[in-house]
């Protein structure tokens, strides 16, 4: 083999590995139950919490009117269903959704003790948020997009549910350490997340306000989805 040769094998072998060494990209980056719903419960609705959530500061912020149709994927336990059941009454929904079915029992349950009539749990499946098409007019992502497998896929499927203007709004982990939240591991950074969004098919349209440890993106469809 000449010199050239084997310098050219060589980078070719290179090459091969460094695109073994490429993350899959798209799926999770953590994976567990959330079947012990007690301990959930303690942790999504910890009183701690709405010092660095800013809850009323995020509903206000999402310009929501009576007669809104709301999607609240990944609502765990329950943390914004009042606030955003409130913000849309009366005449709106909101669509409580999860995927595992203990937690949709409790927030059946939650939504019964609060008496809030226009919450309606949702079970999806994993690749399916199981909503009606061009059925919602916002979908609010909290704490949940990491935990999305297949991401660019379930996007795209998760564009048929949006009405005309709808918008998907995304709030999770900012790439850093911080006092709360999962390790570093397991979060996605703001410029990977709104690069997935736009690559599905969706417009970034702005951070409406800032949160102490994590981003806060709104986004719409690009074009009609297929």
């Amino acid at each position: 083999m000449t010199r050239l040769g084997a310098l050219a094998c060589g980078l070719l072998v290179l090459a091969a590995l460094a695109w073994a060494a490429e993350p899959t990209g798209h799926d999770a980056t953590a994976k567990h139950s959330f079947d012990d719903v007690e301990h959930w419960a303690s942790v999504f609705d910890d009183p701690g919490r709405d010092a660095w959530q800013k809850p009323s500061v995020v509903i206000e912020k999402l310009g929501l009117r009576p007669g809104m149709r709301v999607a609240d994927l990944g609502a765990g336990t329950g943390y914004f269903s009042r606030g955003l059941a409130d913000a849309v009454a009366p005449g709106g929904t909101v669509f409580a959704v999860d995927t595992e079915p203990k937690l949709v029992a409790y927030l059946r349950d939650r939504a019964e003790r609060e008496k809030t009539d226009n919450v309606v749990p949702v079970l999806a499946s994993p690749d399916n948020p199981r909503l009606p098409e061009q059925g919602v007019d916002l979908v609010l992502i909290v704490d949940t997009y990491h935990h999305l497998d297949d991401r660019l896929a379930y996007l795209r499927r998760l564009a048929r549910v949006l009405g005309p203007g709808g918008r998907v709004v995304v709030i999770d982990w900012e790439k850093r350490e911080t006092p709360v939240g999962p390790e570093l591991a397991h979060r996605l950074a703001r410029e990977a997340v709104v690069a997935e969004m736009e690559g599905a098919g969706y417009r970034y349209l702005g951070e409406p306000a800032p949160l102490p440890y994590q981003y806060f993106l709104v986004f719409t469809l690009a074009a009609k989805p297929a």
